[in-house]
């Protein structure tokens, strides 16, 4: 049984940008792109205040869970859902999930879309647990990066 103290889960804020970065740098199965730097982030929170949160450890420093959520106006969008492997089985991810569920839910957003990387069996597992659909047979998911950087 994990004997590590359960993380205050608060607020996202820019001032997390550095931590959340070194998070995602360290987390198996995330890749960092140049969308996730600091000024694309500020956006980001700006644009979807009270919606993304972090949990932040009772001893030590830095983050060890991130959870972002945003909406359209129509549909709300999970990114970033990321625990610290030494934090996982506590039940940090869904505190987090569970509060930008309700925030988006209190904005007048009924239905959340996710996505997670085809190889990341673990997030894949983590949210079929939670009660997620996987719906690839029915949505085709096109992207088009508009600059040229595949990283985009």
């Amino acid at each position: 049984m994990n004997s590590i103290p359960m993380p205050d889960i608060l607020p996202m804020t820019i001032d997390d940008h550095a931590d959340f970065a070194a998070m995602m740098s360290r987390t198996p199965g995330v890749v960092l792109r140049n969308a996730d730097g600091y000024a694309a982030t500020q956006r980001y929170l700006a644009r979807n205040p009270g919606l993304s949160f972090v949990a932040r450890p009772a001893v030590g420093s830095g983050i060890v869970g991130c959870a972002m959520a945003g909406h359209d106006g129509r549909r709300g969008y999970l990114q970033h859902v990321m625990v610290d492997p030494d934090y996982r089985h506590l039940g940090v991810a869904r505190a987090m999930v569970d509060r930008c569920l309700a925030a988006l839910l209190a904005a007048g957003i009924e239905k959340v879309h996710l996505d997670t990387l085809a190889d990341n069996r673990d997030a894949h597992r983590f949210w079929h647990h939670l009660g997620w659909d996987d719906r690839r047979d029915e949505i085709v998911k096109f992207s088009r990066i508009l600059v040229a950087d595949a990283n985009a």
